[in-house]
């Protein structure tokens, strides 16, 4: 991140912690496309989306006096989305479910080739045909460009997991975009 960014986001939630109306409202309107965007990718209805951006605000806004590192603001606003996204769909599926779909889908074949994901159109509709964890990593590495050591403290693993769960995610999604193109 460039220090020009580093420094906004530090005055940023400095302004916020004050109470200042504009710059909370500043921050929702720099974050709210970025964050709907990424809980889109997560939740399939966007009633249910609209929802969790809410409840994740209302995080936010609660938890907001207690950033330590405001230079990592978008780390910590990701982190609160997904946990509020996690925690929503546990109440439908079992954690234990999602894993075992994303191990049996990382045991298939190895992917050798690179699959050219510049095609935006084919990507949104390969990431809504797998599964939910590998939605999640690759919006955060391609759709959010936040780099591995953020998508790591992002999602509270090591940096060698999430190049794991990169690589079958995107392997994943070449399956998905290869199926599509026959």
């Amino acid at each position: 991140m460039s220090d020009k960014k580093g420094i906004y986001y530090e005055l940023l939630i400095l302004r916020c912690k004050k109470g200042q109306k504009e710059a909370l409202e500043e921050l929702v309107s720099n974050w709210e496309k970025r964050l709907f965007y990424y809980i889109r990718r997560l939740v399939e209805d966007e009633q249910e989306a609209w929802s969790i951006l809410q409840e994740v605000w209302v995080k936010v806004l609660q938890n907001i006096k207690r950033i330590r590192e405001p230079r990592k603001l978008p780390v910590w606003l990701y982190s609160v989305t997904r946990k509020t996204v996690i925690s929503h769909l546990r109440k439908k599926y079992s954690e234990k479910e999602l894993l075992k779909k994303e191990e049996s889908k990382s045991n298939q074949e190895d992917c050798e080739s690179q699959y050219n994901f510049d095609n935006a159109e084919q990507v949104h509709y390969g990431l809504d045909k797998i599964s939910l964890p590998h939605r999640d990593i690759l919006t955060l590495f391609f759709l959010q460009d936040l780099s591995l050591d953020e998508i790591a403290e992002t999602l509270q693993v090591p940096k060698g997991t999430v190049k794991s769960r990169l690589y079958y995610a995107k392997r994943a999604l070449k399956d998905v975009l290869e199926k599509e193109a026959r």
